[in-house]
């Protein structure tokens, strides 16, 4: 079962975003790191940490892509002065969207952009355990389609579970009624949450948040990449967007070692081996790692 990490897109302050983020979330790790070079975007430096038992993955790659609020993270904390410590740490710099206080749905919740743009929902769950929340907005052209994305993500991500969809009621949005409000599948203990979004939004999915998904073995790779794949000009270096403009990324875990574990050669011998690659050939990373 391939692990699900949401990779972040910065221009070139990736490594100041991990050690803000791993300063400010309790009980936060930094997992691993590796600089590639000879890149189109020239010397690349990854980060890998964890922020309430999710592991996310850091890269400066250029200024190419800008965060939206069509994927944000929903930070659930147990008490309140957790949320007032998050919020203080990540508003620096950044945007308010929701401010911070007492809404009908929770009693204390904000939603923030932070100073790289990337979007944070922190709400109050004193009966959960501190845990991130991946959220997907569809708007726009995907507005309707959150079920359509429900479907596809909780079958091919199995074993995974529905846990609860909340819809639209005729008094709230009588055009929308019947479209998800807020749904929530879980997939190896994570849940991913999805909602269909009516208001004039000006935005939509891009790279600057995608989802990995780390995978055991070649037919893994395949099996995902056949599924996901809808923009044939998406592809690359094992990237893909689904139809619904979502981006993946579908690795093997092997990768992961090479990268954090090879000497200098071994790391520009596998980077150069795979920036020739749209799907992934876990036997040519294999090769070029090994140096055969």
């Amino acid at each position: 079962m391939a692990k699900l990490t949401p990779h972040l897109w910065f221009d070139h302050r990736a490594l100041e975003a991990a050690e803000l983020y791993t300063s400010i979330f309790p009980g936060a790790k930094k997992l691993a790191s590796a600089t590639l070079h000879d890149t189109p975007s020239d010397s690349v430096d990854i980060a890998e940490i964890e922020l309430f038992g999710l592991s996310f993955q850091l890269i400066n790659a250029g200024p190419l892509f800008k965060p939206t609020p069509a994927i944000s993270f929903m930070v659930n904390c147990e008490s309140a002065e957790q949320v007032d410590s998050l919020w203080a740490g990540l508003i620096e710099g950044g945007q308010i969207l929701m401010p911070l206080g007492d809404y009908p749905f929770c009693s204390h919740f904000g939603w923030v952009a932070d100073r790289w743009g990337f979007n944070w929902q922190l709400r109050l769950e004193p009966k959960l355990a501190p845990s991130i929340v991946p959220s997907l907005m569809f708007v726009g052209d995907n507005l309707g389609r959150a079920e359509e994305a429900l479907s596809l993500y909780s079958t091919l991500l199995s074993p995974s579970k529905v846990e609860f969809v909340e819809r639209y009621s005729e008094l709230e949005s009588s055009p929308h009624a019947g479209l998800i409000k807020h749904a929530q599948f879980s997939y190896q203990g994570q849940r991913v949450a999805l909602m269909d979004s009516p208001g004039p939004h000006a935005f939509g999915f891009n790279e600057a948040v995608s989802l990995m998904l780390h995978c055991r073995d070649q037919e893994e790779i395949d099996r995902l990449w056949e599924s996901l794949s809808a923009v044939p000009e998406a592809e690359q270096c094992g990237w893909l967007k689904d139809s619904f403009g979502v981006s993946w990324q579908i690795v093997p875990e092997a990768l992961e070692r090479m990268l954090s574990e090879g000497d200098e050669q071994a790391i520009s011998r596998v980077t150069k081996a795979f920036l020739k690659m749209k799907k992934f050939d876990l036997a040519t990373l294999e090769n070029a790692y090994r140096g055969s």
